[in-house]
């Protein structure tokens, strides 16, 4: 699977599985936001490497895709827009005969909307989120002005999107992600934040954990920075918590 479809959009992914047939436990794999000017077209670059470590030390199925509007898939920057595609992606999963189960690891604004996907869809077996935003209020204090941002990162390429930019920017600052962290319990979820970063302050995995009635498994990365996803005491966390799913 080198590609999924969203919403008729097509999506750049990367799949793999173990050797063999069966059915295997499936994790996918989201993103963050990408960075800096230009930044999209090389958002989530590394993680088709990522999937196949995953399936090497872990033993599961992996999937990761690149959003609309980033890396080589079609379309533009929004927050029902990246929901939709994780649902999409999800969809693609569970048409597979190998797929036995599916659960979502995201890192910074990935985590956030593994959160989101969960709370909708009462079927996904469980999250680990990394640096993962408890609010985006602070996102979006000038919609115009963040959707300028957008286009210098390269999220947004239509001239005439979004078609009404105060609603476009609402759906990303109103995103209620406490209720929706509410909603993952019983289900596993692996809460994963850095001591030192200073993008996404650790209040925010302190909230979820609040949020999630004190069920999320809470963890600390000594001196951790934002980006944890080449950080392998996060990685050996997460490797950790997929052995445990299916102990």
């Amino acid at each position: 699977m080198d590609e999924i479809t969203s919403e008729g959009l097509r999506l750049s992914a990367h799949y793999a599985k173990p050797h063999g047939t069966g059915r295997f436990p499936t994790l996918i794999l989201l993103p963050g936001f990408p960075r800096g000017t230009g930044g999209a077209a090389m958002a989530g670059n590394t993680y088709p490497q990522f999937v196949e470590r995953i399936v090497r030390d872990a033993g599961w199925a992996a999937l990761t895709f690149q959003f609309r509007g980033s890396g080589s898939s079609e379309g533009d920057f929004s927050m029902p827009g990246w929901i939709a595609d994780i649902a999409a992606a999800v969809s693609a999963l569970r048409d597979l005969e190998s797929t036995s189960g599916i659960w979502i690891a995201g890192f910074r604004l990935g985590g956030t909307l593994a959160i989101e996907a969960a709370a909708r869809d009462p079927e996904i077996r469980g999250i680990a989120t990394f640096a993962a935003p408890a609010s985006l209020h602070t996102w979006v204090p000038d919609a115009a002005r963040f959707a300028q941002y957008c286009r210098r990162v390269g999220v947004i390429h239509s001239e005439d999107f979004p078609p009404h930019v105060g609603a476009w920017g609402r759906a990303i600052s109103d995103l209620d992600v406490r209720s929706a962290a509410a909603k993952i319990a019983p289900r596993e979820w692996l809460l994963v934040h850095g001591s030192h970063d200073d993008v996404v302050s650790l209040d925010h995995s302190q909230e979820l954990f609040i949020a999630s009635g004190a069920q999320a498994q809470l963890r600390l990365v000594e001196h951790g920075a934002h980006r944890l996803r080449h950080d392998p005491r996060a990685l050996a966390m997460l490797l950790g918590w997929l052995d445990r799913q299916t102990a």
